[in-house]
């Protein structure tokens, strides 16, 4: 019963509440027709749509009374931010540390896995990026979830993926409570002095997604060597030579 005028724009307000880390899955559809209750003329052709009947509302005479588009919406709700974990380690040297992520408020009835993503993750359009993690309880309910180390940009993604990397060494699942722990050893390797934020971006495609906030800091080295220079003379020279190896070509 909304009337639009020509060119007139129509906001569909969509509210999206949920109660639980699931996701859900509903359609917008908008119905069209004419205010003097006029049909639409078509004619069939070997290119028309498939789908013709379910996009238009046809009338007795064969007319199209009525014009539907339909929005699939997915609602996919995102946990409260995690608190912030810190990886330090020295310039010029590496460290290996293990970091426990607890995803709380997984439903253990929607198993089930969708192709859909969190558009925080596909708009990336870095899918190579994109790890799996499978968890099951020991029956046959298993949980798929997707992992990704997001950076604040895709420049400074090209400058650091080399130094940071991340594996899956523990999964549980704890169906009663809904809790799934994933244990990520998490491993660095600065070759400078820096500090730089990422985010580990979790998601359940069955629903749900949780971030966790990673700092990084990389501290000035230490002293390489001591380099002693032994004087052969009063008014003379005394050389010694030592090697600087680059990191990179």
């Amino acid at each position: 019963g909304i009337h639009l005028a020509p060119k007139e724009k129509l906001n569909i307000p969509v509210l999206f509440m949920p109660d639980a880390l699931k996701m859900c899955k509903a359609e917008v559809v908008v119905h069209v027709m004419r205010e003097n209750a006029e049909n639409w003329t078509y004619q069939l052709s070997a290119e028309s749509n498939k789908d013709l009947s379910r996009n238009v509302s046809l009338a007795e005479d064969g007319g199209i009374q009525g014009i539907l588009w339909r929005y699939p919406v997915h609602g996919i709700p995102e946990a409260p931010q995690q608190k912030l974990v810190v990886i330090r380690c020295t310039a010029r040297q590496s460290v290996e540390q293990r970091v426990e992520m607890l995803l709380v408020g997984v439903v253990p009835d929607a198993t089930a896995a969708t192709d859909a993503r969190n558009p925080a993750m596909a708009n990336t359009d870095n899918s190579a990026n994109i790890q799996k993690a499978q968890v099951t309880d020991g029956f046959s309910a298993t949980a798929e979830f997707l992992y990704e180390l997001q950076y604040q940009s895709n420049e400074i993604r090209s400058q650091l993926e080399s130094l940071v990397g991340m594996d899956v060494v523990q999964k549980e699942w704890d169906t009663e409570s809904g809790m799934v722990t994933l244990v990520f050893n998490v491993m660095f390797a600065p070759n400078k002095p820096m500090r730089f934020k990422a985010t580990l971006v979790i998601q359940w495609t069955a629903g749900g997604v949780w971030k966790f906030p990673l700092l990084f800091i990389a501290t000035e080295p230490g002293v390489d060597a001591v380099i002693d220079i032994e004087a052969v003379g009063l008014n003379k020279e005394s050389v010694v030579e030592f090697t600087l190896k680059s990191q990179t070509r």
